[in-house]
């Protein structure tokens, strides 16, 4: 990859995973109603979930998946009623002390794990990743010594920042009726995600 095609790829990167989803209300829930070092999981998990996705990008399974209208309307619907329960359940306890302590570190992780592979900006953004920037005259595992580092820190970094801002705010919401409306406000996010997820047309490589 010259260094022009990885300079566009990381200017794409940069914007694929600072655009607020699913990922970044996440991360911010997170910071607002757990410890740092311990919503700091939920990045692990996104950083797990996107080298699972570059490889199977790589592999060519994620543009199959996507090419099986059956199987991403299925995935769509199951992810789609996810977020929207996720959003309910956060709009009812809103009024709740955060469970911070009734959160052990392998609910956030199994949590933002599922966050993160549900989420349709993922797969797109996969797609349009290999279907863009990789060329096809060089092997791929060769481009992927520098796709694959590159993704991960600027991943790594966004959602690190998301998590910070919701730590900042946390901190910052002291009145009660401040930290309920922030937190409703971030489960309707998660509402309208599911939303927009169930309605989204299934995502197509070009060529």
């Amino acid at each position: 990859m010259s260094f022009e095609a990885w300079t566009i790829f990381a200017l794409f990167w940069v914007v694929f995973v600072t655009t607020p989803g699913p990922n970044a209300v996440n991360c911010i829930s997170n910071g607002m109603s757990l410890p740092f070092a311990r919503a700091m999981l939920g990045v692990l998990a996104i950083l797990t979930q996107a080298s699972a996705f570059l490889i199977l990008s790589a592999l060519g399974v994620t543009a199959l998946i996507a090419a099986s209208p059956t199987g991403f309307f299925i995935a769509k619907l199951i992810g789609a009623g996810f977020l929207i329960w996720m959003g309910i359940r956060g709009w009812i306890n809103a009024s709740k002390p955060a469970p911070a302590s009734e959160r052990p570190a392998r609910h956030v992780y199994l949590h933002a794990l599922a966050v993160a592979t549900i989420n349709p900006k993922s797969v797109a953004g996969y797609l349009a990743a290999f279907s863009q920037f990789v060329q096809p005259e060089v092997p791929v595992w060769q481009q992927m010594g520098v796709i694959m580092p590159t993704a991960l820190v600027i991943t790594t970094l966004s959602y690190t920042g998301f998590t910070l801002l919701g730590a900042l705010m946390g901190k910052a919401a002291l009145g009660a009726v401040f930290n309920i409306w922030v937190r409703r406000v971030m489960a309707t996010c998660f509402i309208i995600y599911g939303v927009l997820l169930g309605t989204s047309a299934t995502p197509t490589a070009r060529g």
